[in-house]
């Protein structure tokens, strides 16, 4: 079991710890809607990713109802 040889200060603790700390989002504006999205991801709000759609939105599917 490590037993620690001297007392680490609550600065030094601290100091290790300096990098741990969460970095706030860096969202971009989509080049086809304009809504904010995360880089690199797909737009939630229009389903483009790349200049491209690659997810139909719900309003856009035609279902029909005997189908469903």
């Amino acid at each position: 079991m490590a037993v620690q040889q001297n007392k680490v200060s609550k600065s030094r603790r601290n100091n290790r710890r300096a990098h741990d700390a969460l970095v706030a989002a860096n969202p971009n504006e989509c080049p086809s809607c304009g809504e904010l999205s995360r880089p690199h991801h797909v737009c939630p709000s229009c389903g483009h990713y790349n200049n491209r759609e690659v997810i139909a939105q719900a309003n856009e599917i035609d279902l029909d109802e005997d189908a469903a």
